[in-house]
């Protein structure tokens, strides 16, 4: 909520109930809701059950990841099952990603209204329904079908895992949880062809969706205990317990379909092309999603052409992009804790001037850039094949890194309401390209050599180098001339009140 609208509240409460007030919230940061005082804010919950609440939020969106980049393991057996093109069973990658591009448009308004513990537990069981419909399918179109649905309903859990997170931990802290939210999406997306090369290659390609079922269902298990995080539900579920009635102030996401397609889709429409910091930001990480999915089609290819991998060899390789996001999420935490120490910020209600926060996507923009090269001119026969398999750890160091700088970044730079909508043109702008690149990868590189198609990439990543740093030393300068924007802190440091719980988009996956 933004702090000029306080919630009104029920003046009763104050003096009847021994339970804390309801009108506390009125004191609360801005867009938390509740009181820092408050004994029920998610953000005095002792450091166990904070623990315990990111676990399980990590575990649901591990499992969707899971599932979404499970099929690549299995496209030869797809192709050979319902004879189609490699192009066609590529799609078995590409649709669920099309699917979780709604996820950033529609899941706001159902946390706004519902609390976020029930979207988890509606979205995880039927995407689990869609893995095993895609199982069981007979006929390509079948799986095509179950595997967008797969993707449709599990994207709000790669969406909530960041609204539960702002939930539970200080502002001071967005960039470490921020990386640790997206080990979620990396991790469980590298894992999917580790895990299952092995496991394809001894049963077929229906076990990728067995596995992922498997998967889904510990991580149900795991969550069954999970407390609500979401303030504003929490403040309507104790006044229904008190048997009072509670006024919140509106919700930033819109009351009526016609506000809730103002901010989820019209405004973030128009913040995309009218807000340079959004527009750069939205076309870098849109480039650094494309390029991140379509290892998991070129990665398969390359090896198996160029150094007869096995298909359980293959997903060996993918070790290096799983090492590449923990040590991106190691890097990118440090960085925070000594910008903190060297800004002596001790209240954890502070944080740094928003623009060190870019510093992990300012670093993580060179590996970018360097390590499309060094693919691309390293994957050739008469060079060992750790070589390209390390640089593609290197770009996921860096993805994440850039990902991890960006959209912290973002997370403070508009009121509650424009932060919405830039994370929501963000995270569906980059999951399409995420989505699209993928099918078109193979055709490229068999086209014009993969030296020369990661060479494109790597030219477009040198000139995105720039957009961390325009934004380090003018990204001020532009928010100040927003018509969303908030006022511009001065000198080294500020003070950044929460506005995280309202602002819950993107996998990121993913992460999705």
């Amino acid at each position: 909520m933004d702090s000029a609208s306080p919630p009104p509240h029920h003046s009763s409460m104050e003096s009847n109930s021994p339970e804390p007030k309801l009108d506390a919230a009125m004191h609360s940061p801005v867009g938390h809701m509740m009181s820092p005082t408050d004994p029920d804010n998610p953000q005095r919950w002792p450091l166990s059950k904070k623990i315990y609440v990111s676990a399980v939020a990590t575990a649901f969106a591990f499992a969707v990841a899971f599932g979404v980049t499970s099929l690549t393991v299995g496209i030869q057996g797809v192709m050979q099952e319902f004879d189609i093109s490699m192009t066609m069973a590529v799609l078995g990658l590409s649709l669920p990603l099309f699917g979780v591009a709604f996820a950033p448009i529609i899941t706001p308004h159902l946390s706004e209204r519902y609390g976020r513990s029930p979207v988890y537990f509606i979205s995880l069981p039927v995407f689990a329904l869609f893995i095993l419909g895609a199982a069981y399918s007979s006929s390509f179109g079948a799986l095509a079908v179950c595997r967008f649905f797969a993707g449709f309903f599990g994207g709000p859990c790669l969406v909530l895992i960041e609204g539960t997170f702002a939930d539970v931990w200080a502002p001071h802290s967005t960039v470490t949880y921020y990386s640790f939210l997206s080990l979620a999406s990396y991790v469980g997306a590298g894992c999917a062809p580790l895990v299952l090369g092995a496991v394809v290659t001894a049963k077929s390609w229906q076990w990728t969706q067995f596995v992922t079922l498997m998967i889904a269902f510990a991580a149900y298990l795991l969550g069954i205990g999970i407390p609500e995080t979401y303030p504003r539900e929490i403040l309507r579920s104790r006044a229904r317990r008190l048997g009072h009635s509670i006024q919140l102030a509106k919700a930033e996401s819109g009351v009526t379909v016609a506000e809730m397609a103002q901010t989820t889709i019209f405004t973030p429409l128009a913040m995309a092309v009218s807000e340079p910091v959004v527009a750069m930001v939205t076309l870098y990480l849109a480039l650094n999603y494309a390029v991140l999915f379509q290892w998991f089609i070129a990665v398969p290819a390359v090896l198996a052409l160029t150094y007869n991998f096995t298909l359980h060899q293959v997903g060996l390789a993918f070790i290096a992009a799983i090492v590449g996001a923990l040590v991106s999420s190691m890097t990118s935490s440090l960085t925070e804790k000594i910008t903190n120490r060297r800004n002596c910020f001790t209240d954890t209600a502070a944080v740094a001037h928003l623009e060190y926060r870019l510093i992990p996507a300012i670093f993580g923009s060179v590996g970018l850039c360097g390590s499309l090269f060094w693919v691309g001119f390293t994957a050739s026969p008469s060079i060992n094949h750790t070589v390209p398999i390390v640089g593609t750890g290197v770009y996921v160091w860096s993805s994440m890194s850039v990902l991890t700088g960006l959209v912290s970044y973002i997370f403070d730079a508009y009121p509650a309401k424009g932060t919405l909508s830039a994370l929501t043109v963000m995270a569906t702008v980059r999951i399409l390209c995420a989505a699209w690149l993928p099918l078109v990868i193979i055709p490229m590189i068999m086209g014009i050599q993969g030296k020369w198609a990661y060479s494109v990439f790597g030219f477009i990543a040198a000139a995105m180098m720039a957009v961390p740093l325009i934004l380090f030393i003018f990204g001020a300068r532009l928010r100040s001339r927003s018509r969303h924007g908030v006022p511009v802190m001065s000198g080294s440091k500020g003070m950044m009140m929460g506005q995280h719980a309202d602002q819950e988009m993107q996998m990121s996956p993913g992460h999705a």
